[in-house]
């Protein structure tokens, strides 16, 4: 059994989602690992993971929009505001979504369905340099 491990820097601009597969698809190309698990995990709590459709960018914008209802802006609304508006908003997105994701590798590749991809869901408006930690498992 062997194992990887890496730190990936995800660059965002603004809030929403930003797809990093080919970045892991990289990544796992380098190992020598063909049949596995890799667990991807992101450090943060105003930010999240998903796998999600990556062939219509409507899906991206309709997912956005609902948390927009779900979780919004709201002067006094929040306790928290110690970093502004989006802050708390950005932490219950975060709690209603996930930081981890466990994805199986057969034959050197991540098994993803056929529009999907994986992506870092921010939930702040200022640019961020998130970290997501990449631990692949296997032979």
């Amino acid at each position: 059994m062997k194992q990887a491990l890496q730190h990936l820097t995800v660059a965002t601009k603004t809030r929403g989602l930003h797809e990093f597969t080919a970045d892991i698809d990289h990544w796992i190309d380098l190992q020598d690992i063909r049949t596995g698990v890799l667990t991807v995990f992101c450090r943060h709590t105003s930010a999240s993971l998903l796998i999600q459709e990556n062939a219509d960018p409507d899906v991206r914008t309709d997912l956005e929009r609902f948390f927009e209802t779900v979780a919004p802006e709201s002067p006094g609304r929040y306790v928290h505001d110690t970093e502004g508006p989006d802050d708390m908003p950005a932490h219950l997105r975060t709690a209603l979504t996930t930081v981890q994701l466990s994805i199986p590798v057969e034959a050197g590749r991540m098994v993803l369905g056929t529009w999907q991809g994986i992506y870092l869901f921010e939930h702040r408006r200022a640019p961020h340099r998130r970290e997501v930690v990449l631990h692949l498992i296997g032979e």
